[in-house]
């Protein structure tokens, strides 16, 4: 099936309105699960919580992601379901509904693992049918799914500026309209899945690739793989949880303005995303790799020594180039393992949410102790790990047919 080739055949007509579907139920999704952290700053004061805790409640909603989505994308290798899309997005629908009424810490804790449940059921399959849509263009597809769930992200502290803040918590449960939309997008995609099997399981079978490198260097491998996911997301997910109160802390400035300058960066990582899978087309996965994380280096170093207006440029800079890195990312692990679209989505995503979420926990006790300046001056040398990148196999090396 085309669904676990290594390569999908160039002959095979790219769906755009799939893929574009796709992306809108991934902006959907993602400004969705943004509402908690927008909330963060109201929650904070309502409920008297430290930075800890705010911590904890990211990691409730990332861990059961980090969790859930090998094993769902295994799964869905094995036993597709076209219509657990839709269900996904129901699922994070109720989420978001305990969000906006729940009246203590545990609840606001199982809010977020409801949420990240629905999350984990999206991201495996949504990348698998982007996949299976991309007719050969696997980094344009791949980013183009990636910048719609980041620019939902963008738009969450618009939301949280304009409308979560000045209402406040119960007025989550408005975006349940939104959730009512993105199902219905995705019950269309669900339509597309289940003709694209049907038609699969009436044509022969296409043998499937089998690695080209070793089972040593395929753990290599994921390993720097895993390292380069810590190494992007615990620092965007630093900026995610915790810009708004580096920016209160360091610069005086009122939480609606510092919401305003947290979508600027989280803009600039959705244009990122966006050009960097067609640039892994063109230019190859490890050069985009590469250039991303340890191109963002120097810039988010100097970040903790910059004013306000220094600050937010370096910022946007670092997003538009860190940014860059995840789809070539997700492409290039699946080409490591031929034939396991679901279960290389789900790793990937998986472990990037799980890191990400243990990360901001963790960042968020060293706050309370030694101040939330001080995490991001620590925060800003993460991405030195990108030079792991030089134990990554070459491109070469997995397309090549002289090994079994």
């Amino acid at each position: 099936m085309d669904a676990v080739a290594s390569k999908a055949p160039a002959a095979l007509r790219t769906s755009y309105n799939i893929i574009f579907a796709v992306s809108a139920s991934h902006l959907i999704n993602d400004l969705l699960q943004f509402l908690l952290p927008a909330l963060y700053p109201l929650l904070k004061a309502n409920y008297e919580l430290d930075y800890f805790q705010i911590g904890l409640l990211t990691l409730a909603q990332q861990i059961t992601a980090c969790i859930l989505q090998p094993v769902l994308g295994l799964y869905g290798d094995v036993k597709p379901k076209p219509y657990m899309l839709a269900v996904s997005l129901a699922i994070v629908a109720g989420g978001v509904l305990l969000l906006a009424t729940a009246n203590s810490f545990s609840m606001l804790v199982l809010a977020a693992a409801v949420m990240g449940t629905g999350s984990a059921i999206f991201h495996p399959e949504a990348s698998r049918v982007s996949r299976l849509a991309s007719g050969g263009k696997l980094g344009f597809a791949q980013s183009t799914f990636q910048v719609g769930g980041n620019a939902g992200t963008a738009i969450g502290p618009l939301a949280a500026a304009l409308i979560v803040l000045p209402l406040g918590q119960g007025s989550t449960m408005w975006f349940g309209l939104v959730a009512v939309l993105g199902v219905l997008l995705l019950t269309y995609v669900g339509r597309w899945y289940a003709a694209h099997q049907r038609d699969a399981a009436s044509k022969p079978k296409v043998a499937v690739a089998k690695p080209t490198i070793s089972r040593q260097r395929l753990i290599v491998a994921f390993a720097v793989i895993g390292a380069l996911l810590l190494s992007k997301y615990v620092y965007i997910d630093m900026f995610k949880n915790y810009y708004t109160f580096y920016l209160i802390e360091k610069f005086g400035l009122p939480v609606q303005q510092a919401q305003y300058l947290l979508f600027a960066f989280l803009g600039a990582i959705a244009v990122g995303t966006f050009f960097g899978g067609p640039l892994g087309d063109r230019f190859g996965r490890l050069a985009v790799i590469w250039g991303s994380i340890v191109g963002a280096l120097p810039f988010a170093l100097m970040i903790p020594y910059a004013g306000l207006n220094g600050a937010v440029a370096l910022s946007i800079i670092v997003g538009l180039i860190l940014s860059s890195a995840f789809s070539a990312i997700v492409v290039y692990a699946q080409e490591l393992v031929p034939g396991k679209v679901g279960l290389v989505s789900g790793f990937v995503f998986g472990f990037a949410f799980g890191i990400g979420a243990i990360g901001a926990a963790v960042l968020g006790a060293l706050a309370d102790n030694i101040g939330m300046t001080q995490v991001f001056a620590i925060g800003a040398f993460l991405p030195v790990l990108g030079f792991l990148t030089i134990f990554l196999p070459r491109t070469a090396e997995l397309h090549s047919k002289d090994r079994a």
